[in-house]
């Protein structure tokens, strides 16, 4: 799926920090035509990446590119990490050596993820310099809940110095370019059995409501095997992933103008009851919905 960052035409690129105690969404599988950079902080994070599944550690920068579809399918409670992306633009302005042509190339040159597990000095000085751009972002809380860039909303990512942004940008790409030079190259992840990613696909449908044994049906598995090879692979019960994928629903359908109240948001995004939905939402966010709601500033009727 093409995902539309929604950049407007003054800003070169956007940062954000995420973080799982502010429940970032679960975005489907996606890719979009700026190139993107992480840095795992602190946790793990788990990909999917052209039908392979890669878990990264703090220290951890990886890139992905225009044409590679992406998604994050876990991240430990503590996770922590950084999202940059950068428009084509500035990489056609900033990248015309040898020495930085390979973040002009659309994918990967090879299956997987380029990635590279940082020096100790090299990660505390990427850290410090994104630490330093993230002065004039918008709050916490309403970045991670958009994804940086608005997921099904009407949202775009803003900055109070959009002209220092972009500048600590170009410097921000080209050292962390520089940075592949030294550290660890991690593996090549674990590519996952068809039966888990036809369950990835349909889980990522927007009206997907199968309760197991229809998915299973789907998925052409038995329920236990599904649900066996999906925890062994994916690293957490194929129901706590589904749940997941409720929750950033939810958040999508309540933010939709004209949503009459909290509990049409709530089965809307296939949650069986209010009670179920309570539970889910109190376990992510730590505290209850409306209570939460409130930090974002989405006021509920």
């Amino acid at each position: 799926m093409l995902a539309d960052l929604k950049l407007r035409k003054i800003y070169d690129g956007l940062l954000f920090l995420g973080e799982s105690a502010r429940n970032p969404p679960k975005i489907a599988s996606h890719h979009h035509i700026e190139l993107e950079m992480n840095l795992i902080v602190q946790g793990t994070v788990t990909y999917v990446v052209n039908e392979r599944r890669f878990t990264y550690r703090p220290r951890t920068l990886l890139w992905l590119f225009p044409k590679q579809e992406h998604q994050i399918v876990d991240r430990s409670d503590d996770a922590k990490f950084f999202v940059a992306v950068f428009k084509p633009s500035l990489i056609a302005r900033c990248c015309r050596t040898n020495a930085y042509r390979g973040l002009r190339r659309p994918n990967n040159e090879r299956d997987g993820v380029l990635n590279v597990l940082l020096e100790p000095a090299s990660f505390d000085l990427i850290r410090k310099t994104m630490d330093s751009l993230m002065r004039g972002s918008l709050d916490p809380d309403v970045l991670n809940q958009e994804g940086g860039f608005g997921v099904e909303s009407k949202f775009s990512f803003e900055h109070g110095d959009p002209e220092g942004l972009n500048a600590g940008l170009h410097h921000l790409l080209l050292l962390c370019w520089r940075s592949m030079r030294s550290g660890q190259v991690l593996g090549d992840g674990e590519a996952l059995h068809p039966v888990v990613q036809r369950a990835l696909n349909v889980l990522s449908e927007p009206e997907c409501d199968h309760n197991l044994g229809e998915l299973a049906r789907i998925c052409g598995a038995s329920p236990a095997h599904l649900s066996r090879t999906f925890r062994r692979q994916i690293g957490i019960p194929l129901n706590r992933y589904r749940n997941s994928v409720r929750l950033s629903r939810f958040m999508e359908q309540y933010r939709k103008s004209g949503q009459k109240n909290l509990s049409e948001a709530v089965y809307a995004s296939g949650f069986g009851s209010y009670a179920q939905f309570y539970k889910v939402f109190t376990q992510a966010y730590g505290c209850g919905p409306r209570a939460c709601l409130a930090r974002f500033r989405s006021p509920i009727q």
